[in-house]
């Protein structure tokens, strides 16, 4: 409990013609159908791949005037060709990585989405099934001047006077990484404008 989940993490391409990496390993060493539920009984490690760019866009929509109502979230994970593409070259380039000869040795067996998923109409699906935002959804209140922005630069909600927005929501397009340290960013950028008007 004293350690943090992922000990291992790296950046990688999801093709070599790409500039700067696009994918985001989280190495943990532990296992679980789905987080939240109990661990596996036996040694076993998770690597979960995440796509830094993607394309796909999620929706997030009021339900009710009652604030206790959840809101409706829709992922709408893979919604997109590119998207689908790189979740595939992440599986195949995490068993790849599986094959190598520092952890070949201890001969890992695949639980999720499982080796017998092969072809790419199957590994869309199994991705589709198991993936998460693993705590780094953006966006919902992004920032800018186009009809779909919901704040300005000085993070004021457009059209409202006294309501800011200062965490992830107003990022327009995720980062190329972990979000916590963008968004103490934006709380201290946040935090100086405050101070300087005077008021929200």
């Amino acid at each position: 409990m004293s350690m943090a989940p992922s000990q291992f993490g790296m950046f990688t391409k999801s093709d070599p013609a790409r500039a700067t990496p696009d994918l985001e390993y989280h190495v943990q060493p532990l296992s679980t159908d789905r987080l939240g539920d109990p661990l596996h009984p036996f040694p076993a490690i998770t690597m979960s791949v995440c796509n830094l760019r993607p394309e796909s866009r999620g929706s997030c929509h009021v339900t009710s005037a009652d604030p206790d109502r959840h809101p409706e979230i829709r992922p709408n994970y893979l919604s997109t060709d590119n998207d689908r593409r790189v979740a595939v070259v992440s599986v195949r380039q995490a068993r790849e990585i599986t094959t190598t000869g520092a952890l070949k040795r201890y001969a890992p067996e695949e639980l999720l989405p499982g080796a017998e998923v092969q072809s790419e109409e199957e590994l869309i699906e199994a991705v589709g099934n198991i993936a998460t935002t693993i705590f780094h959804p953006v966006g919902t209140c992004a920032m800018g001047q186009d009809p779909g922005a919901v704040v300005g630069a000085d993070l004021r909600v457009h059209g409202l006077q006294g309501l800011r927005v200062v965490d992830a929501s107003v990022m327009p397009r995720i980062v190329s990484g972990n979000t916590a340290s963008p968004v103490i960013m934006i709380a201290e950028k946040a935090a100086d404008m405050i101070r300087r008007g005077g008021a929200v």
